[in-house]
């Protein structure tokens, strides 16, 4: 028995399929009596070119034509219909095998006698991207000027091959791959013909497995008859003989990425290489579901379209896989697993790479690390955020009230108990003042307070003891926290969303981006206003002249989903970082001044026991020294410098180090 493509061979102009743009322009030349003495038909393998070769040779050479419809009757149509054993009046030649040089001569000596019995003298060239350059130059005189009665049909799947003046001299017909819809039509007519039930599910399988091309579909749809039994064409049986995955597992895939379970991905991992498919083509079919699943969710009513080749059932379970999904997290799926498809060809350890891809789409951040790949990584946990915020969560009546620092936020080193003082401090004059002031408590509510300055109170001694040796302590002013405008995020939000504001100025200007990394911090929300901290001058101006505003309020909506004015205040305590600084080693500090001298304990505590006060915080710059009650930026640790007297060069001596080496007296 012959096989389905030679069986079903058109043998007219009207039974080739989805090449209408050729055979259509075919036949009207022929009616118009405008045939060319050479055509050039290309194409991929298997769409009907040398096909229409023959079909064209039998209208020209047909008794009753030359005609687009040949009658079938005559003696030159019987020798070139399906079961005719060709004419000797149109040769075919295969190029492959008969391309040489000597093969072109030869031709060009027998083209010019007449034909035997026919009209014409047809030559059909298969694969005609095989003859050699010498071989086309050996025909190029016959091909531009042929006698009446001698026709070439070149057909080939790489034209650009084809010498440039043999392509000039010719008619081009480019044939195309067939629709799948087209084709899949077709195969469900055969099948009647045959008489062999088909689910329609396994012609889909057939259609994507021939590519376009109807002689390999008609290949494989032989294939599965002759394996066929009484049930006819099967889903399974097919799936399993063709080597495609299985529906339901892709099913269970992309729920198992919906979810983020990564237990059951990896499980089904392991389920596709144990049962021996090809990871590479697993990899094919999860990236063509994506790809459904994209469409799907850009065209809802895609089942009237046709762009998606799946039956209904199917089609209803995509739809709910792409409701599971935004659009920018199945872009990006699509995107890895098409990089990763690429990786797989010629990979020594497919399995490793098929779990890598898998652990690439299950985490938000993977992926190439480039400015599209962090954009793309950017907007698909965006974009899952903004659906984890939109879904209804109870409101508690703590999100509404401002939190007020306890003394649990207090560390443990603001908390010191009075030491007795170090050997050779002078012990700090008594003071009745003092004695009412340590019974009051200090509740710090601004992060401004030093953190190692807090002490908790004591009761006042029976006896009399030395007082401890602290640093000088300035009381600050209680400062009310500013309060966010009804239903615009706290500052508390806007702290911890702050460095994905960053992430968003990085991707869209540098300069902002080194701006605002360093030395600049939020330091409250007012209404509709938000106030930054600038360590240093310099660098506000820098952001407030170069439009760097403009650009970071974009950034702010675009995460928190409000519009805030900004204001730029030169604040050097705010602006440097809020975590209290190590424990620094013991010193001996000057004596406090009495308003802020803690009272010594009842019983003081060895000097080599006591825990030593940490260290002061590192300042972001250095700051003049002035009278902290005139100027707000003088910090109470200060070194007092007595300059009285000192010259420039004893100056230089004390604060430097500098040595005299030479003394030069000018007159």
């Amino acid at each position: 028995m012959l096989a389905l493509y030679r069986r079903y061979r058109p043998e007219t102009f009207a039974e080739v399929i989805g090449q209408e743009h050729v055979t259509e322009p075919l036949q009207q030349a022929i009616r118009n009596g405008r045939v060319n003495h050479a055509y050039l038909f290309s194409g991929p393998r298997g769409c009907g070119k040398t096909t229409s070769a023959r079909i064209l040779a039998r209208a020209l050479n047909c008794e009753q034509g030359p005609t687009p419809t040949p009658c079938g009757v005559c003696q030159s149509c019987r020798e070139l219909a399906r079961g005719g054993g060709g004419g000797i009046d149109v040769v075919e030649i295969d190029a492959a095998s008969h391309g040489g040089v000597d093969d072109a001569r030869d031709l060009r000596d027998r083209a010019f006698f007449s034909p035997a019995s026919s009209r014409y003298k047809i030559y059909v060239i298969d694969e005609a991207h095989m003859v050699t350059t010498a071989g086309f130059n050996a025909l190029l005189k016959v091909v531009e000027e042929p006698p009446e009665h001698l026709k070439f049909i070149f057909a080939t799947t790489e034209p650009d091959k084809v010498i440039p003046t043999i392509r000039s001299r010719t008619h081009h017909y480019p044939f195309r791959l067939v629709p799948p819809g087209v084709l899949r039509d077709y195969l469900a007519e055969l099948c009647e013909r045959e008489k062999v039930p088909v689910d329609p599910a396994v012609l889909s399988l057939v259609v994507r497995s021939g590519g376009g091309s109807v002689r390999d579909s008609l290949s494989v749809l032989d294939q599965l008859m002759a394996g066929s039994g009484a049930d006819g064409l099967t889903l399974p049986r097919a799936t399993a003989l063709l080597g495609y995955t299985d529906a339901a597992l892709l099913d269970d895939v992309i729920d198992a990425f919906a979810a983020h379970d990564g237990a059951a991905v990896f499980t089904l991992v392991d389920r596709v290489v144990e049962a021996g498919h090809d990871p590479r083509r697993f990899v094919a079919d999860l990236l063509d579901r994506l790809r459904d699943l994209v469409v799907l969710a850009a065209v809802p009513d895609v089942s009237d379209t046709g762009l998606i080749d799946a039956p209904v059932d199917q089609l209803a379970r995509m739809r709910a896989q792409a409701a599971r999904f935004s659009p920018a997290e199945l872009s990006r799926a699509a995107d890895l697993v098409n990089t990763g498809l690429t990786e797989l060809r010629g990979a020594t350890a497919p399995r490793l790479q098929l779990e890598l891809i898998c652990a690439r789409v299950l985490l938000p951040g993977a992926g190439p690390i480039s400015d599209h790949a962090e954009a793309r990584d950017l907007h698909a946990r965006l974009d899952r955020l903004e659906r984890r915020l939109a879904a209804p969560t109870p409101a508690t009546s703590d999100e509404t009230r401002p939190i007020a620092p306890t003394s649990s936020d207090v560390p443990k080193e603001r908390a010191a108990p009075p030491t007795a003082a170090p050997k050779g401090a002078a012990p700090a004059p008594p003071s009745t003042s003092a004695t009412s002031d340590q019974t009051r408590a200090i509740a710090p509510t601004s992060s401004d307070v030093p953190k190692e300055k807090a002490v908790p109170p004591l009761a006042a001694p029976a006896v009399a003891a030395p007082a401890v040796a602290a640093p000088a302590v300035a009381t600050p002013a209680v400062a009310t926290p500013a309060v966010a405008a009804p239903g615009a995020p706290d500052i508390h939000t806007v702290r911890r969303m702050w460095p994905d504001v960053l992430n968003i100025v990085k991707t869209r200007r540098r300069f902002t981006w080194m701006i605002l990394i360093d030395g600049v911090q939020v330091s409250s929300v007012d209404g509709d206003t938000l106030v930054l901290a600038f360590a240093e001058e310099g660098k506000r101006k820098n952001f407030l002249s170069s439009g760097s505003d403009e650009l970071l309020s974009t950034a702010i909506h675009e995460v928190l989903r409000v519009r805030w004015r900004l204001d730029a205040v030169l604040d050097p305590a705010r602006a440097t970082t809020t975590t209290p600084p190590p424990a620094g080693p013991a010193h001996a500090v000057p004596a406090p001044t009495p308003a802020a001298a803690p009272t010594a304990s009842a019983s003081p505590a060895p000097p080599s026991a006591a825990p030593a006060p940490a260290a002061p915080p590192p300042r972001p710059a250095p700051v003049p020294v002035v009278d902290a009650a005139q100027d707000d930026s003088a910090h109470e640790d200060d070194e007092a410098i007595d300059d009285a007297g000192l010259t420039g060069r004893d100056l230089l001596i004390r604060e430097l180090g500098a040595s005299v080496l030479e003394e030069i007296e000018h007159d």
